[in-house]
C-alpha cells in the first residue's frame, strides 16, 4: 500500500510498529491482515499487542518489502482507512508539502483537542508511512479529509476560521476565542495564498524575536493550537499527557 492512488481507492492503509498498531487497536480500529516476523514475536510489547490475534509469519526480507520504514520493527498491519467525524476546531492546510510538517500537525491538532484535519491535494498525502508515523497515532483521533476545493470547504465551515501567517496580524495572545474555530495555515515557504487568506475573519501572527525569520508551518500550527486549547482548563485537565 505505498501508492497513494490505491490507498485512496481501496481505502486502505498499513501501519508499522507497535505505537501505530497501538494506537490504531486502541481507536477500536480492527486489523484486516496481521504480520510480523518470529524475532519480533520474541519481544514482550509486541507479542501482547499481537495476542489471540491470526498473524502471518514472513521473513524479514518480506517483512522489508510490505513496509516503508527503514529501520523496520517486525510488526505490521492493514488497515481500513478511518472515516471519523469529530467536532471542534478544524485545521485547513494549503499546499504543506513536507510529510513530517502534515504528520506533526496531525499529531499537534489531535493532542490539542482538535475536531479534523481538512488538507487541499496539493498537500502531502496524508495517509503515506511518514505522514502517519509523524503523525504517532493523532490520525485515529481527528477526522481527516483531502479535498479538491479547500477554498469551498472553508466557506462550509460554521465557525470563524483564522488565518497564521508571517507578516502583520492580530497578535495570538489577543485573540479571543469563542465558538468554533477554523485554523488555516499555508505551505512551507509560500504560506496561505491570497485568495484564501482573504476567506479568514481575521489573521492572526505569532509574535518572535526581532531578526528571525517566519517559524515552520508545524510549529506555528502546534503554538496556535495549543494556545487556542490551553484557554479551556477543564479540557486540559481531562485528556491525557502527550506521549513523547
Amino acid at each position: 500500500m505505498r501508492d497513494g492512488r490505491q490507498r485512496r481507492s481501496e481505502r486502505r492503509i498499513v501501519v508499522e510498529g507497535p505505537h501505530l498498531l497501538a494506537a490504531a487497536l486502541g481507536a477500536g480500529l480492527g486489523p484486516k491482515a496481521l504480520f510480523a516476523t518470529e524475532a519480533a514475536l520474541t519481544r514482550p510489547e509486541i507479542a501482547q499487542l499481537v495476542g489471540a490475534r491470526q498473524a502471518v509469519l514472513v521473513s524479514p526480507a518480506v517483512f522489508a518489502a510490505i513496509v516503508d520504514a527503514e529501520t523496520p520493527q517486525g510488526v505490521a498491519a492493514e488497515l481500513e482507512m478511518p472515516a471519523l467525524e469529530r467536532r471542534g476546531t478544524t485545521v485547513f492546510l494549503e499546499g504543506v508539502q513536507d510529510p513530517g510538517n502534515v504528520g506533526a500537525i496531525v499529531r499537534s491538532a489531535a493532542a490539542f483537542g482538535a475536531g479534523s484535519v481538512v488538507l487541499d491535494r496539493h498537500c502531502a498525502d496524508a495517509w503515506s508511512p511518514k505522514v502517519l508515523r509523524a503523525g504517532a497515532g493523532g490520525h485515529f483521533l481527528v477526522g481527516i479529509r483531502q479535498v479538491d476545493d479547500l477554498a469551498a470547504a472553508v466557506r462550509r465551515f460554521k465557525g470563524r476560521v483564522l488565518c497564521a501567517t508571517a507578516r502583520a496580524g492580530l497578535r495570538l495572545r489577543d485573540v479571543v476565542f469563542a465558538g468554533e474555530t477554523g485554523w488555516l495555515f499555508g505551505g512551507e515557504g509560500a504560506g496561505v495564498s491570497a485568495g484564501l487568506e482573504e476567506l479568514a475573519a481575521a489573521s492572526v501572527a505569532v509574535p518572535m524575536a526581532a531578526g528571525t525569520e517566519s517559524l515552520n508551518v508545524a510549529a506555528a500550527a502546534a503554538i496556535c493550537l495549543y494556545e487556542a486549547f490551553s484557554r479551556e482548563p477543564l479540557q486540559m485537565a481531562s485528556r491525557p499527557a502527550a506521549r513523547s
